[in-house]
């Protein structure tokens, strides 16, 4: 089948999104995808459906990154094949939108413009957006460097503390560091600032009120908007369980779909509105104090669980191939099948999610054979892999045994 196929995917970046992507296409057209990144990672190793071909440390920079592009794609010429660029992580999004006049022509893609881009990725202006659009977020305030001492806020602890720019905080290292915090008071909030400004992360950080509710009180959806600047799929994944390890804390590890027709909507018409282009992937949590939706953020891209929407049904390979190679004329779809999607062993769902109606719901789809995990694939299977898999979701038991519940400055 791969034969016929007049297009080769190029995917960027290696981690268990890259992989969710190359499985959607592996398992849609039944082709090998490649991949350029910083590195290899657990996900995209030994892989008989993605090949990281191309590991280049400094990609971040922008002229490293068109140069690797660039020379990458000599080695299609003359094949007949259109080159797929598929961006996987924030980074990888801001580069190609800030050097696409560079790299059309060359590969097949569409995204946004810088100035959408701006106001998107950074979360104070993003916050703006959606008061523009009616969308519901939790009571916000930010700070600096030069003003974070002493600063007052406008709402009880717990504080939930997260940086603006997502990119310059990946890069930066401190003891004690977590993808995002939570203070439980004024103490525990100083030392946190502290210590993510002794770093070299000085821009500004996001200060959030705390929206009551364990993990599966959270929402993500997906959608895919096309050239033509409408939304052609929206997926809403009800959260079971969140990673809680330093560096995984807000991803997602089991989710099963919904549907919220309410929801569906407004999405849909902050995405028409705004004129999007491309993935999209919006974090969400359900406040029971006032029945509302509070949207915490935005990524510009298909997120890390978004396999989760592949598995229902809705291969998010096929809506890009569509939209991107063979300009179709896409309807708007939603999704409505359920499946229980999950990076993790079934057993720490069970242990560890309280919300009882959401176990019974998984337990049903177990029976009924319909779930899911990204990083196991009988068509991608080696002994290497299936060692590198028993290892992967054995450290799980070690991380949650670890970490759970423990978002302040400790391990």
């Amino acid at each position: 089948m791969a034969d016929q196929i007049d297009f080769q995917p190029v995917l960027l970046g290696s981690d268990i999104n890259v992989y969710g992507m190359a499985r959607s296409f592996h398992e849609e057209y039944g082709l090998k995808s490649v991949a350029i990144g910083k590195g290899v990672l657990g996900p995209c190793t030994a892989s008989k459906i993605v090949s990281v071909e191309v590991v280049e440390p400094k990609l971040e920079d922008g002229e490293v990154f068109v140069r690797t592009l660039l020379d990458f794609a000599t080695r299609y010429k003359g094949s007949g094949k259109k080159l797929l660029l598929v961006p996987c992580g924030d980074n990888y999004i801001k580069l190609l939108v800030r050097n696409q006049d560079k790299l059309r022509g060359i590969y097949e893609f569409e995204c946004i413009d810088e100035k959408l881009l701006m106001r998107l990725s950074i979360k104070e202006s993003f916050y703006e957006v959606c008061t523009e659009h009616g969308f519901s977020f939790p009571k916000t305030t930010a700070c600096s460097y030069e003003n974070y001492r002493g600063i007052t806020l406008p709402f009880e602890f717990p504080v939930i503390i997260k940086p603006s720019n997502s990119v310059a905080y990946w890069n930066c290292r401190f003891p004690h560091k977590k993808k995002v915090f939570v203070a439980e008071s004024r103490e525990e909030f100083d030392a946190i600032l502290d210590a993510i400004y002794s770093s070299s992360y000085k821009d500004h950080l996001i200060l959030q009120e705390y929206i009551p509710g364990d993990d599966s009180n959270m929402r993500v959806m997906n959608c895919y908007c096309g050239r033509d600047k409408k939304v052609k799929l929206i997926a809403l994944g009800n959260a079971l369980l969140e990673e809680h390890s330093p560096e995984g804390i807000g991803s997602y590890a089991a989710i099963i779909n919904g549907f919220d027709e309410k929801l569906n909507e407004m999405m849909k018409g902050f995405l028409d509105g705004i004129g999007y282009v491309g993935f999209a992937n919006f974090d969400m949590k359900f406040d029971q104090r006032d029945g509302t939706y509070k949207l915490f953020e935005m990524n510009l891209r298909q997120g890390r669980s978004s396999f989760f929407v592949t598995a229902a049904g809705y291969n998010l390979a096929k809506w890009l191939v569509d939209d991107v190679i063979y300009h179709k004329d896409l309807p708007c779809t939603v999704a409505k099948n359920k499946v229980l999607w999950t990076i993790i062993p079934t057993k720490i769902i069970f242990d560890y999610v309280h919300n009882e109606s959401a176990k019974k719901e998984a337990r049903a789809l177990i029976r009924e054979g319909k779930v899911c995990h990204s990083y196991y694939y009988n068509k991608d299977r080696s002994l290497r892999r299936l060692i590198n898999y028993a290892k992967n979701q054995f450290h799980y038991f070690e991380k949650y045994k670890r970490y759970f519940g423990n978002k302040g400055l400790r391990d």
